[in-house]
């Protein structure tokens, strides 16, 4: 499941018996070798998406990681990119990763970046951001977190301003991918009931329902966008969607 350059089983034991801040410090070198790293057609498919909503003028990647969300925020931002994580190991890759990325070309500069280390349940910003994207990070979140993680999205946005994030449709129960997710996420709960400090990362936890009721909660006006490079299910439900959360002007 893993190449060669990614973490060992012991690796990834050590980092599931750790919290989550801890563990993606431990993991943050290789985590780009791995299966959790968002896949570049998802993040360009996203980024045709904000194309053609945009321009943009400041964006933000909530839960940022190694950064590869904030390329996609490159693309559809003309001053300024930032992105927030709370694992100082991350931000370093990801700081690396910019560093070695330089700027697009001779000519074109790009916009400014900017890394933050903080909470996204306590965002250390103001409404300085027209966009908010996030790939991969809802499933850390409790549902009942929820309401206050989209509070705080909402009150760093512009008037105006979009938060997206995709979302791949939930695999059949006569799956294999669907019985896979659900013994992970059972691993995970019996992990946290027998041990300090919790890991919270659920796959079946992030529910599309509850997401939307949440999102207009907080004063989100959501529309839905088919993401078709992913194409659709038997029934013609699109496989993967891009959740478009507006905060009215």
């Amino acid at each position: 499941m893993f190449t060669p350059e990614g973490p060992s089983l012991r690796e990834l034991a050590v980092q599931a018996l750790s919290s989550v801040e801890r563990g993606y410090d431990l993991l943050a070198p290789k985590f780009d070798h791995t299966p959790f790293r968002t896949p570049d057609p998802v993040l360009d498919a996203v980024a045709s998406v904000l194309e053609g909503a945009g321009p943009f003028d400041d964006g933000l990647d909530l839960c940022c990681g190694t950064g590869v969300g904030t390329d996609v925020l490159a693309r559809v931002c003309r001053e300024s990119v930032t992105g927030v994580d709370f694992s100082a190991g991350m931000l370093a890759v990801a700081r690396g990763r910019a560093r070695a990325a330089g700027p697009l070309s001779a000519s074109v500069a790009g916009p400014r970046v900017f890394w933050v280390r903080g909470d996204a349940r306590s965002l250390p910003f103001t409404a300085a951001f027209d966009l908010v994207v996030s790939f991969g990070a809802l499933g850390h979140f409790l549902p009942a977190e929820l309401s206050g993680l989209f509070g705080q999205v909402h009150s760093v946005l512009r008037p105006g301003g979009l938060f997206a994030f995709p979302v791949l449709a939930p695999p059949r129960p006569r799956s294999a991918a669907f019985w896979m997710l659900l013994g992970f996420d059972a691993a995970m709960r019996v992990r946290n009931a027998v041990w300090r400090p919790p890991f919270v990362m659920y796959y079946r936890a992030f529910r599309f329902g509850d997401v939307r009721r949440e999102l207009e909660r907080a004063g989100f006006r959501v529309e839905l966008y088919a993401l078709p490079e992913f194409g659709r299910r038997a029934d013609g439900s699109p496989r993967a969607r891009l959740i478009a959360a507006w905060r009215p002007a």
